[in-house]
């Protein structure tokens, strides 16, 4: 039987673990994604945005499937894991650093030099698909990076990364009508991203220390399961309290 399904029959709460962090991780970066190219089609004509989003979409599922390919060759190298850690620390970072800052940062097509250099060619709306693709392009290498980070169990992978591109489509616009409806949920998003992000950088202690106590439990399903129940805590129990209190606000 194939070593990775394997993996997933003996510990089927882990995998159903990793899998639920992976959908956080993904559906939170294809927000940001989702929003980058939102803006960058603004500009253009109503009946061309949604035509133009359409090629995102299909350049996201191409880039996507075909970083799969390279997945097999990213599981083998150990650092990954803490190099993961730290990239999702870092988004943790850039997010509350932007919120305290009092000015907007905007994308501008106009900064891109492929658009420069295809604006004259192609025009306005070719320039701006090409300029989607490139940005799909390292969206695509991103979220694989995140992913292959994760895990190294490759039925995993290619979940996660199939979960990446209906986030993509799906996850991403729900997340942001709930956020936008509920606005602490994008600090308790990042918080999350925190979390996973630190308990990947503890590789670090698994790869050196192998027979520490620390690693035992980092590599137990006892801490993948609970990585996963104080992930539901995080975004549960403010939903709740914010229920309650409209509740009681209407009675």
């Amino acid at each position: 039987m194939n070593i990775h399904l394997q993996q997933i029959l003996d510990n089927p709460l882990a995998a159903l673990a990793i899998v639920g962090n992976l959908v956080i991780i993904e559906s939170l970066l294809s927000v940001d994604n989702a929003a980058v190219l939102a803006t960058m089609v603004s500009d253009l004509p109503k009946h061309q945005q949604h035509k133009a989003l359409r090629y995102g979409i299909i350049g996201a599922y191409v880039f996507r499937g075909l970083c799969i390919l390279f997945a097999s060759f990213l599981i083998e190298f150990w650092f990954l894991k803490p190099l993961g850690g730290l990239y999702l620390l870092y988004l943790v970072y850039a997010q509350f650093k932007a919120k305290r800052s009092t000015e907007e940062e905007e994308v501008s097509k106009h900064q891109s030099w492929l658009y420069r250099s295809t604006l004259g060619l192609l025009g306005p709306f070719w320039a701006t698909v090409a300029l989607i693709e490139l940005m799909d392009l390292a969206f695509s290498i991103d979220n694989v990076f995140a992913v292959v980070a994760f895990t190294d169990n490759l039925i995993l992978i290619c979940t996660g990364v199939f979960i990446g591109i209906l986030a993509m489509r799906l996850v991403a616009q729900a997340f942001v009508l709930l956020m936008a409806k509920y606005p602490f949920l994008e600090t308790a998003a990042f918080v999350v991203i925190g979390l996973l992000g630190l308990k990947l950088l503890l590789s670090l202690v698994e790869h050196y220390f192998p027979q520490h106590p620390v690693s035992h439990f980092l590599g137990s399903e006892t801490a993948d399961i609970g990585l996963t129940l104080l992930t539901v805590a995080i975004f549960a129990v403010p939903l709740l309290a914010a229920w309650l209190k409209g509740s009681r606000a209407r009675s």
